[in-house]
């Protein structure tokens, strides 16, 4: 197919760059007030194979294993009734994950794990003291094409026109971020976070999808456009304080796992973006939000350099590879994972797999 029979087919590039109501969040400038105290948190995730078909192995993902200017683990433990558990460091990207091994005679295998947390807003110009910028080895990683998310052909002509005559790689960002925003659409068909598998969105020319989808297409253009990008999975702790009811929750959050984006801008670090979660509250708040409405325009604004302190951060892996396992590898580690001798346990199926995570903020 040639470039301009295919960018025929997709929606129109850059349509709302000017549009007044762009113009008007802008000049709003985000006016949800962003909170830089330290909030505390205790989350436990159990996992219980209440019909074990021995012999068992269980992965957990760890959070993020560095503090950050808006994370800090401060504790992190584990028990159960396993035969063997591990810390394994996933090579190529250095997410960190929980295996554990069940002996073939037990009835129940079980394994929870705590950890306390603290988290608060990340805001544009808050950057880490010691972020001194990335390597030449980091800045080529968040540029290479995965299994889901290509760099290349069509993908790489869709990022070239949204981004035609611009130089800085924030502007390039900003104009993807848009480009998504305006052409995608959350699919609430889909299961779980979606799987991240940008092909599909480009061969099927639609545009649908949850978090996975939509940020994962983000990132995608961006590391098409040259600028360096990645997913960040990971899971919301506590309800949202900037008014929208879908974007968190307390207690049980064992369906909260949400994957957010970031691209690297010189002399600004990395820089949060969440196109997605403009699409999400458009489709499930109360009200029939509608992409112009004023408090969506403002949420557009707001989720484009800053991120809400309600959420804890995994990793930033693809193409995973769970140690002795006999099943294919993941496109992200986002969910606990079971194998049996009958194959992988449904991760999306937290009932069925039996696997709970509960959230609570210390007072």
């Amino acid at each position: 197919m040639k470039r301009r029979e295919f960018l025929s087919l997709l929606p129109a590039v850059g349509a709302t760059a000017l549009s007044p109501s762009r113009a008007r969040a802008a000049d709003a400038a985000a006016p949800f007030v962003s909170d830089r105290a330290w909030r505390t948190f205790q989350v436990t995730t159990r996992l219980e194979i209440v019909t074990p078909d021995a012999p068992v192995r269980v992965w957990v993902p760890l959070p993020l294993d560095r503090d950050t200017d808006y994370f800090r683990l401060l504790d992190k433990r584990w028990e159960g009734n396993a035969l063997a558990v591990t810390r394994v460091v996933e090579p190529r990207y250095g997410g960190t994950m929980l295996a554990a091994s069940f002996a073939p005679d037990q009835a129940t295998p079980v394994l929870e794990l705590h950890c306390r947390i603290q988290l608060r807003d990340r805001t544009p110009g808050e950057r880490a003291a010691d972020e001194t910028g990335i390597s030449p080895a980091e800045r080529s990683l968040y540029l290479q094409a995965t299994d889901f998310l290509p760099t290349h052909g069509t993908v790489r002509q869709l990022a070239d026109d949204i981004t035609h005559g611009l130089d800085r790689d924030r502007d390039k960002a900003r104009a993807i971020y848009d480009w998504v925003i305006e052409n995608t659409a959350r699919d609430p068909e889909v299961r779980g976070c979606g799987t991240g598998d940008v092909n599909q969105m480009l061969e099927s020319r639609t545009f649908r999808g949850k978090c996975a989808d939509l940020n994962g297409l983000f990132v995608a253009l961006c590391r098409s456009a040259g600028v360096p990008a990645r997913d960040v999975y990971g899971l919301r702790v506590a309800p949202s304080r900037l008014g929208f009811s879908s974007m968190g929750r307390a207690g049980d959050v064992s369906k909260a796992q949400h994957c957010r984006a970031e691209f690297y801008e010189q002399g600004a670090g990395w820089v949060p973006a969440d196109p997605a979660d403009v699409r999400k509250v458009i489709l499930e708040e109360p009200g029939a939000l509608r992409l112009e409405d004023a408090r969506v325009q403002m949420l557009r604004e707001y989720l484009f350099g800053r991120w809400e302190g309600n959420w804890l951060p995994y990793n930033t892996a693809h193409d995973v590879n769970l140690p002795d396992s006999k099943g294919g590898r993941l496109p992200f580690l986002m969910y606990p994972q079971a194998e049996g001798s009958t194959g992988r346990r449904d991760a999306l199926d937290p009932a069925g797999f039996r696997y709970r995570i509960q959230s609570q903020e210390e007072s």
